[in-house]
């Protein structure tokens, strides 16, 4: 993989790490480091050799949402430009990560806000450093959400309560996101890095592709009808029952020994 000073990216123990690295602007993404990541992302998915991902930042911000100081120039807008801009960018940077085929964490070590925010919320797992803020910053600057947030939040806290988040823009504490249930855990600051490789560690240790098709059963769930839900349940047992590491698991349970899955 090409190197970037911008996105820190390495494979450890089949986890991949990616860090942003851009902390004097508290690590706002602009869009050569999104475009990465998209990347990255996707080739995560089709590289047995990574089997878990973590996602996190340098410095007091995990991400301060899309940088805007690169927008572009000023002149006559043609309609649809700016829908193209936020389906090319924002929004599929979030989809990157929910389509991800391994599991994501979010490391969050400071401030997530706009789009830095709705990048954690897509990841399957969110950890928090105590320091860490979550913002929907988005009616300060007089604008919509975006980045998939007004798909996201609702699903996650209710639409009541992520109307709240989101029509007044106020900082929620790394507690208080905890306590609705944005985030799994918050952790002392000195800890994150730590409890982010143990979680990774252990669901790099898992059956892989079982874990990727829970993960889609899970996101498709919210939007799917019982009877679709329950046959798109079906048809993933269905495949994953073809897998070496469903062969293995079934095999450890019967000679009751512990399951060594390797991926596939």
């Amino acid at each position: 993989m090409p190197v970037s000073d911008d996105v820190l990216h390495t494979v450890t123990g089949q986890v991949l790490y990616l860090t942003l690295n851009r902390p004097e602007a508290l690590n706002a993404v602009t869009p050569d480091q999104r475009n990465l990541l998209i990347r990255l992302l996707a080739e995560a998915s089709a590289d047995p050799g990574t089997r878990a991902v973590v996602i996190t930042g340098t410095g007091r911000g995990f991400c301060a949402g899309a940088d805007l100081r690169g927008g572009a120039a000023s002149g006559e807008r043609v309609a649809g430009d700016v829908a193209r801009v936020i389906r090319l960018g924002a929004q599929r940077l979030v989809a990157a990560v929910l389509d991800c085929e391994k599991p994501v964490i979010a490391a969050v070590n400071g401030t997530a806000a706009g789009l830095g925010a709705h990048l954690a919320l897509a990841c399957d797992l969110v950890l928090a450093a105590e320091s860490a803020k979550f913002i929907e910053v988005f009616v300060r600057r007089g604008l919509v959400p975006d980045g998939g947030g007004a798909y996201l939040l609702p699903r996650l806290v209710g639409p009541q309560r992520a109307k709240e988040l989101m029509f007044f823009g106020d900082a929620l504490t790394a507690a208080d996101a905890e306590r609705l249930g944005l985030v799994n855990r918050v952790v002392p600051d000195g800890e994150l890095t730590k409890t982010a490789a143990e979680w990774a560690t252990r669901l790099a240790a898992g059956p892989t592709r079982a874990l990727a098709l829970t993960k889609q059963l899970v996101n498709a769930s919210l939007d799917a009808d019982r009877t679709t839900a329950f046959a798109a349940e079906a048809a993933a047992q269905e495949i994953n029952m073809t897998t070496a590491d469903a062969r293995e698991g079934v095999a450890a349970f019967v000679a009751r020994r512990s399951a060594e899955f390797r991926g596939r």
